[in-house]
This record gives structure tokens, sequence and C-alpha cells, in this order.
């Protein structure tokens, strides 16, 4: 587990050699003219009501302002969380705000993809998620054990040894696999209540939980939805039946180890390094993003997040068999869902006036919201007030375009017609 020492801005390390610097002020300019991929940016003014009811205007600006193409980043990013975005919209506002050895920040945690950015360009990663599950996939990827360290832990398990296994899963797994899943819950467990885990068995948890249902021979699971949710086993028989099929036999040993290879297959000497030092001075919060003492009062130079989009995703029903096989109480994990836009807006308000608190002067915030309802809830709207009620300066808007991917695609989805098409950042400064 990834401790919280004091900050430490000097990272003893070399890090790669930032991008040249950018005024901030300018950046309307610069996405005004970019056209990396191929297309030019969509200028409009776009009128949004204040807290007291008056109305204003920012300039947003419309394009392609990151590959949507899949693996154009780290390995390491490929794990699978529900709704999270691609590691190519926190390196585009950490090349262009900080500089090596700041601290960037995401109070929604998630999956980790802006602290994992974060730490692989040379800054100090913070995070922090109401989701004890956040912290189990984010630190093993800061501070990854060596393979060989992986493989002799997997070879210390008795795999035959008999164990209880819960008859329900059986719809997801061949019993074989299951006694295997059920023999690592149990050492994994043992481990921890021990207090002998280590960053090895943090790195197989997460492996572990990555790899518990998917759509394909490389998860423990039969055919099931996407491996970023766990259908009920209900839901679950009614795939088997339509299907017409019956849990393979998996080696959770195997994959497990093919897993751990591809996540760090792009993992040299210098980036390991990196990472390792990164983490020395990371901080990952498990508890409510709007009240974080731990984090000192303005020592936070970007925040890079996207926070719950109403009650759209179901996190905790999403999660429920990760849970079951780290020992934690789905049901005991608050996660702010709220159904109405006017209760996202005053849980978002809090948020931001704590967000003021740790930022830097001049710091900046990038708060993407996504797209909900199809379009017809327009949340980068609806979060300008939050901000602006918390002393920040709204700075611009920024609509980046894409196409979906081949997970969007399991569920049916045709581009531009239902789900996700767009992120939309809104961009704030304190002054």
């Amino acid at each position: 587990m990834i401790a919280d020492p004091a900050l430490q801005l000097d990272l003893g390390f070399d890090p790669p050699p930032p991008p040249t610097p950018r005024p901030f002020d300018g950046l309307g300019d610069e996405l005004a003219r970019f056209d990396a991929f191929g297309t030019q940016s969509v200028l409009e003014t776009r009128p949004f009501s204040l807290a007291d009811g008056t109305q204003a205007e920012t300039t947003v600006y419309t394009n392609e302002y990151w590959t949507a193409r899949q693996r154009q980043a780290n390995a390491l990013h490929e794990i699978s969380y529900r709704a999270c975005f691609k590691p190519q919209l926190p390196r585009f506002f950490i090349e262009r705000l900080t500089r090596p050895g700041q601290v960037v920040y995401d109070p929604f945690l998630g999956r980790g993809t802006t602290a994992l950015e974060a730490a692989l360009l040379g800054r100090v990663p913070f995070g922090c998620d109401v989701n004890p599950l956040s912290r189990f996939m984010t630190a093993p990827r800061l501070n990854p054990p060596a393979l060989a360290e992986i493989e002799a832990r997997l070879d210390e398990l008795d795999w035959t040894t008999p164990a209880e296994c819960p008859e329900e899963l059986l719809v997801f797994y061949h019993p074989d696999t299951l006694r295997e899943i059920v023999a690592l819950r149990a050492y994994l467990l043992a481990r921890q209540n021990s207090g002998q885990w280590d960053k090895v068995d943090d790195w197989i948890a997460m492996v572990a939980l990555n790899r518990l249902t998917g759509h394909s021979a490389g998860f423990f699971s039969v055919y099931t939805l996407p491996p970023n949710q766990a259908v009920s086993v209900k839901s679950q028989l009614r795939i088997n039946q339509r299907r017409n099929q019956t849990p393979p036999r998996r080696h959770v040993r195997k994959i497990i180890l093919r897993k751990s290879r591809l996540l760090m297959s792009e993992c040299d000497a210098a980036t390991l390094a990196r990472l390792r030092q990164a983490s020395r001075a990371a901080q990952l919060l498990t508890q409510s993003s709007a009240s974080t003492p731990q984090i000192a009062t303005g020592s936070v130079q970007l925040v890079v997040t996207s926070p719950p989009f109403l009650n759209v995703v179901d996190y905790a029903t999403d999660n429920w068999l990760r849970c079951w096989f780290l020992g934690i109480g789905a049901a005991a994990v608050r996660l702010t869902v709220p159904k109405k836009v006017e209760d996202w807006m005053v849980a978002m308000t809090v948020t931001f006036h704590e967000l003021s608190r740790v930022l830097a002067t001049g710091g900046h915030i990038a708060f993407e919201v996504g797209e909900v309802h199809g379009g017809k809830t327009r949340l980068e709207e609806a979060v300008i007030p939050c901000g602006l009620a918390a002393g920040l300066e709204l700075v611009l808007m920024m609509i980046n375009q894409q196409e979906f991917t081949k997970t969007a695609n399991c569920w049916g989805v045709d581009n531009n017609r239902k789900g996700t098409n767009t992120n939309r950042i809104v961009v704030f400064r304190k002054s």
C-alpha cells in the first residue's frame, strides 16, 4: 500500500524534458489552430446561467484533440473500469499546465488514469475516491514488482487445496477455475490479515480483479459483459441460456502471468525508475473528495478529473464481484450518485470549494463531464456555476469528439447515436 509521506517535489531523477511551455492564456489560440488529426476546430459562443439566474457566455472549442485510436498510451493503463476516460485526456493538460515534480490530483480517482499518467510524465500523483477499489487498481501500477517476483509468489500457492466455493458463482466459472479463484482469495486475505501484504500481493490482487469476468479467453469467466462490470447471477444465467454456453476451464495462474506481462510490456528501466520515485510522494486517499485535510493547502498544480455522472453509472452494482474477491462489503461503500442535476450541482460545489483550497495560485482544473442522456443533459453547463461559486475563474470549455471503442460496440451501440460520443471539459483557474 502506498503511504502518505510528506510531499517531496525533488524527484531525484531526470524526467523526460517537458514540452515548450505555453502561456495558458494562449490555450484558446492553440485550440483554435489545432489540426493534428486532420480536422479544424469549430468555435462557438455558448450562453450559460449563473447561480443568480443571470446569463453569461463562454467560448467552446470543438475538435479531436487527442486520438480516438486504441493502445496509444502506455500498456500499464490497460485495465478495465466503467466510464473511464482515455489516458490522452489527462496527458493533454499535464503536458501543457505542469512541470515535472509538480502535483497532479484526481479527486474522483476511478481506475487511476490521471494518477498513472502523471507519474509516467514525472509528476507527483495525488488521488481520492470513496470507492476502496480505486486504491487497489491504482497503487500497484505506480510501483510494479518484477515479473519474477509475481511468478514466485503465485508458485507459493496451493491451488489444489479444497475450499468452500460459493455455488452461485458457478454460472461464471468452471468448478476447477472457481476453486483456484477461491484459493487465491483466501491466500490474499490471509496475507492482509497477518500484516504480510506487500507490493507483490497488491499487483496480483489488481490483475485478478480485472480478470474476474469478461468476454474472451483472457478472463477467468465464461462469456459475459465487458470486463468493466459484473452482471448479477440471474443475468448471467440468462446469458448462458441464450448463448447455450457453459463456463470453460481457465487457469488462474497462467492468466495472471499473461496479463502481467502485457501490462509491463513497455516498462523499461527508465519508466520503472520514474514510477518508483513518483510513488514515494504519492497520496491515494479512500474518502470523500469534499474533505481532504491530508492534502496541504496550495500544494496542487493541476486537477484533472471526471466525477460521477448523475445516476447513469451504478458503480456499486457493477463492482459487487470485485468487492467479494477483496472481502469488501459493497453495500457499505457510499458513492455520490445523485439523480437530479440540482443535487449533483450541490455535491460538485462542495467539492470545488475543497479543490480551490488545495489548488496553488495559478493552478488549473480540467473538469470532464462526458455526455449524458444522449446530450440532452448538459453537465458541462451545470458545472460552471459550481466552479464560480468556489471563487475559481472560468477559462474556457472544450469538446473532444471521438469514435466509439470496441467496448462500446459490445453493447451494440452505434457511434453518434447512443452513449458518450464526446469528452466535454470545463477548464478553471485559481487566480
